[in-house]
């Protein structure tokens, strides 16, 4: 059983727990820029319907959608270092970070092969061929028609998965990561104050939420700066 609940100690625990808010941000970004191009990669075969890998990318997808991160986590922490000991490899001893975003970014880069993949089909095909008929190059319809739109629709759905891949960090401590909810852990046996504890984490993980949110809407007003403009006009 908990001790009694003690308020003051909320605020006593939120500065430890942010000493170790580097790991989680460090866990968080490395997963999104890994994820993102894993998703881009991902999202070619299935864009341009290459067969075999469009069936393996179509595998890997529904499969990342259709378990849990904790079983994901597991799997690579355990299952990769088994597999790559048959070709002589040993990686059991490398840090459990290493595993971590591994599995992070397999995650995200399935997730982002579809917001990609169904950003880049919404832009209306009719366009590129007006592209092509003024002269412009695969890589000009890309990056001035195709890709300024595509962005526009998919943010919203790549700021939302970078929300829950913040959140999913807590599970690396699972693992034996040292990061905010593994130090929380250590606190909870040290103390016996969990419910302390857990809330602490809540408004740190609350407030970081809301900066990025913050950060996401103001970079989303940023890329929909001429839709007004063009809706006037209309």
């Amino acid at each position: 059983m908990g001790k009694v609940f003690d308020p003051s100690l909320i605020i006593e625990f939120i500065p430890t727990l942010l000493k170790y808010l580097g790991v989680t941000i460090e866990i968080l970004v490395a997963s999104i820029l890994f994820g993102t191009i894993i998703g881009i990669v991902a999202a070619i075969p299935r864009l341009f319907h290459i067969p075999v890998l469009k069936q393996l990318v179509t595998l890997y997808i529904s499969f990342i959608r259709g378990t849990p991160i904790i079983i994901q986590l597991f799997l690579v922490y355990y299952g990769l270092p088994a597999a790559l000991t048959l070709i002589n490899i040993d990686i059991s001893r490398m840090d459990a970070l290493f595993f971590v975003i591994i599995t992070y970014s397999l995650s995200n880069g399935a997730i982002f092969a579809e917001i990609f993949r169904g950003a880049i089909t919404s832009v209306e095909f009719g366009q590129t061929e007006a592209a092509y008929t003024i002269g412009m190059t695969p890589y000009q319809n890309f990056t001035r028609i195709i890709f300024p739109q595509a962005i526009r629709v998919a943010f919203p759905n790549i700021a939302n998965t970078v929300i829950g891949s913040l959140k999913d960090t807590s599970l690396a401590f699972t693992i034996g990561i040292m990061d905010m909810m593994g130090r929380g852990e250590t606190l909870i046996s040290a103390t016996a104050h969990a419910l302390e504890v857990y809330i602490a984490l809540s408004i740190i993980y609350y407030i970081i939420v809301l900066i990025l949110e913050k950060g996401f809407k103001v970079f989303e007003k940023y890329t929909n700066r001429y839709q007004g403009t063009d809706a006037s006009v209309a």
